[in-house]
């Protein structure tokens, strides 16, 4: 009975494996399917800066030494001082491919990716109003600004692969302006070329262990405000392109607060300190990481550099005209949270006592109007720091009411004492008149005695 019984488990356990070859049309479909899914994840991620916000503030969103990528390329949009540096592309292409004895496979090895990503890549510049470069061209402007991109990461990165003279490095202010452009919404070419090519082309020994994310944060880190180590953890991940990468970097750490409201704006710093709020700066360097706890807003460190401007401009304008991240706009709830707590040149001093402001300069009044112009033409449906200002308000709320309510008590207080003081000199006048009186009696019948 016994053998019986394992005989039958053991007839229940055995089974047959049936490896199923996939057919030629579903790999096909799949390899369709993932097309699809790249190219809508990087749908129209590259896109140019409204006409109203151009009106404000031209020169935040235009290259002034590089154009990068089909925007600012010809015609009418090319400026006269980006054509000088196109010559400096092709010496840094060069430079880039000729690490490699045969030039022209790598070349060839460029091109044919290039190929395979031309219809994903033209998929990300948006608008029905934009007139890319056709055939060759496009493959053609990817392939120089890719190229040109990368030299310049190696070359920033590594010193012994810079020539001596080189213009990029040897004028005073050329990289700043160069790091100013490759930050700007309208000149960016997609990331994901940028990591192709970087498979493809000869990297020098002296950067072999350095990836392509490490290579483009040591170039932007100095632009970046906040902790430099974290914001390398944060530049490892995928992004649309190199102004996306800047973005992840600034994204706050901590939990997002609920609120049963809109609440974007908070009374200024000095309001808020004279209604009992206390007002310190935060340990944390990471910018978005404002926090309000036991009636203490905590703010990190904000650093106005000459560059501050144009990288919250394009950083707000990313947000404004795409999806990234979500529907909540960080940067742009920031900004707005800022401008609400700076209103005065009284604010800006608050804040530079307690060391949570630093500038470049000790101009009170542009730090002050700073914020409140980036807010210009925001649309902000929600904030991320409506729970956040919901808290604050709620307590200000009760710290108003606390307040009236010790003043109420001083002033019943103060008024007893008063009365008593009143009562003893009312006490003190009876005691002198009746003093008085008694002596005047007393002399007049010692007189007539």
């Amino acid at each position: 009975m016994a053998d019986h019984s394992t005989a039958a488990a053991a007839g229940r356990r055995q089974h047959v494996a049936i490896e199923i070859e996939p057919a030629a049309s579903d790999s096909s479909l799949v390899t369709s399917i993932l097309q699809q899914m790249e190219t809508v994840s990087s749908l129209h991620s590259i896109c140019r800066a409204s006409p109203t916000r151009r009106e404000s503030s031209k020169k935040s969103y235009t290259p002034q030494k590089v154009a990068i990528g089909p925007y600012h390329r010809d015609g009418a949009t090319a400026a006269e001082p980006l054509r000088p540096m196109e010559d400096h592309k092709w010496r840094y292409v060069h430079a880039l491919l000729g690490r490699r004895t045969d030039l022209e496979a790598s070349l060839n090895d460029c091109v044919s990716a290039l190929r395979e990503l031309e219809q994903r890549s033209r998929a990300c510049y948006a608008g029905d109003d934009v007139d890319l470069p056709a055939g060759d061209e496009f493959v053609k402007v990817m392939f120089l600004d890719g190229c040109f991109i990368i030299e310049l990461f190696l070359k920033y990165s590594t010193k012994v692969l810079r020539r001596r003279n080189d213009p990029i490095f040897a004028v005073p202010g050329m990289l700043y302006e160069l790091r100013c452009d490759l930050a700007l919404l309208e000149n960016q070419i997609p990331l994901f070329v940028l990591q192709r090519l970087f498979q493809v082309v000869p990297i020098p020994k002296q950067c072999a262990n350095l990836s392509l994310a490490e290579l483009a944060f040591r170039f932007f880190k100095n632009m970046i405000p906040g902790d430099t180590l974290s914001h390398r953890e944060k530049f490892t991940q995928e992004g649309n392109h190199l102004l996306d990468l800047i973005c992840h970097c600034l994204l706050p750490t901590l939990p997002r607060l609920p609120s049963s409201k809109s609440h974007k704006h908070l009374r200024s710093v000095t309001d808020l300190h004279s209604s009992g709020i206390k007002i310190k700066r935060a340990k944390t360097e990471n910018l978005l990481d404002v926090k309000f706890v036991n009636g203490i807003l905590r703010i990190p460190p904000i650093e106005v550099h000459q560059h501050t401007e144009l990288l919250l401009r394009n950083l707000i304008a990313l947000e404004q005209c795409s999806n990234v991240h979500g529907t909540v706009h960080h940067v742009t709830s920031y900004v707005v949270l800022v401008a609400s707590l700076i209103e005065s040149e009284r604010d800006v001093k608050f804040l530079r006592q307690r060391g949570i402001l630093t500038s470049y300069d000790d101009d009170d009044n542009g730090v002050g109007k700073l914020f409140g112009k980036l807010c210009e033409e925001v649309e902000l449906k929600e904030s991320y720091y409506d729970g956040l200002c919901e808290r604050v308000n709620g307590h200000r709320g009760k710290n108003l009411r606390a307040l009236k309510k010790k003043l109420k008590r001083r002033r019943n207080n103060g008024s007893r004492p008063t009365l008593r003081l009143v009562m003893l000199f009312t006490v003190l006048v009876l005691l002198i008149a009746i003093v008085g009186t008694l002596f005047s009696v007393l002399t007049f019948v010692h007189r007539h005695i």
